[in-house]
């Protein structure tokens, strides 16, 4: 079972769950979720000789929430990152991250290369710094429909998502998965009418897929008992981060990688996406095989085909570790 404990990261606390000895394999969760959505991987690799670490990060759960939007840029993110591994007692360590924490794994292996011995990104691929600020250009091709765009409102997301934790959780969730209406496609990130928000059409189940129970739910939606904000202001950051990363446009992610996505993901379905992952081979010489495509998995990889990501993982993990 993992344990809980909270450590002093990068000037703020960090909430993690850690399990096993071995190597460190550090898995950074996504928007909504939580440390728990590694839940299904910690015992397949701590038993295959691993130190598994899963912190809530920053704005999230028991972790602090930093006041500043600006205190969630990318710099912010990889800090942490690098100052978790360094207070673990480590120089280096496997990161693997999905959703948002993809993209924080991805730029940990592409700004820290000495700390990341291999990266692994679920859903989201890694990061190609393009010509234009990212929420600027989704404005102007979306006309503010797109969820980025909506985040973006100060107050409005956070004040709609608060309302009913649990039920805006259930929707988005099971929405965004190979089990919710449209599974795939990219649509499901624009926002009809952004008066009346983003959970209007968006269906309130009254099952649960099963890969996720009502106890998942529970721990989820307590996770959020100080609010959405912290989460949100991720999003907020999404120029500041274009702008920050200047210095390293055009460069490349090194360390060894794995990219693993179900093929009813709206992410991987976003203008331009598709084309990216087709090229990724042959733009990431470090990429150790190709893009694993999961069968019939939306947007929650680790949580809707735990067997299938635990056996990538593990293959990648225990082939460098070994090698």
């Amino acid at each position: 079972m993992a344990e809980h404990r909270m450590v002093d990261v990068n000037g703020i606390r960090l909430h993690i769950a850690e399990e096993g000895e071995g190597p460190l394999v550090v898995l950074l969760h996504g928007f909504p979720e939580s440390w728990h959505s590694w839940r299904h991987q910690f015992g397949p690799l701590a038993a295959a000789g691993f130190r598994v670490v899963a912190p809530d990060q920053r704005g999230y759960g028991d972790s602090d929430h930093p006041e500043d939007v600006a205190a969630y840029s990318i710099l912010h993110l990889v800090g942490d990152v690098v100052g978790l591994v360094h207070a673990l007692g480590e120089e280096r360590a496997f990161v693997v991250g999905h959703d948002w924490g993809a993209p924080v794994a991805w730029h940990t292996a592409l700004l820290r290369p000495d700390v990341v011995r291999g990266v692994a990104g679920l859903s989201v691929p890694p990061p190609f710094r393009g010509d234009r600020p990212p929420l600027r250009a989704m404005q102007e091709r979306f006309g503010g429909r797109f969820y980025w765009n909506y985040f973006n409102l100060p107050g409005v997301a956070d004040a709609e998502f608060g309302a009913d934790p649990r039920s805006t959780l259930r929707r988005l969730l099971v929405g965004a998965s190979g089990d919710g209406e449209g599974a795939g496609r990219y649509e499901q990130a624009l926002v009809s009418d952004p008066d009346r928000g983003w959970l209007a059409d968006m269906p309130d189940p009254e099952t649960l897929p099963g890969w996720l129970t009502e106890a998942d739910l529970d721990e989820l939606a307590d996770s959020y008992a100080k609010g959405f904000t912290g989460a949100l202001n991720w999003y907020r950051n999404l120029d500041r981060n274009w702008e920050l990363t200047a210095p390293w446009h055009g460069a490349r992610v090194t360390p060894p990688a794995l990219y693993v996505y179900g093929d009813k993901d709206l992410v991987p379905a976003f203008p331009g996406t598709p084309e990216l992952i087709e090229r990724l081979p042959g733009l990431m010489p470090n990429l150790v095989r190709d893009p694993v495509v999961l069968p019939g998995c939306g947007h929650w990889t680790q949580q809707e085909r735990p067997h299938e990501v635990n056996t990538a993982l593990l293959e990648f993990l225990t082939g460098l570790r070994d090698s």
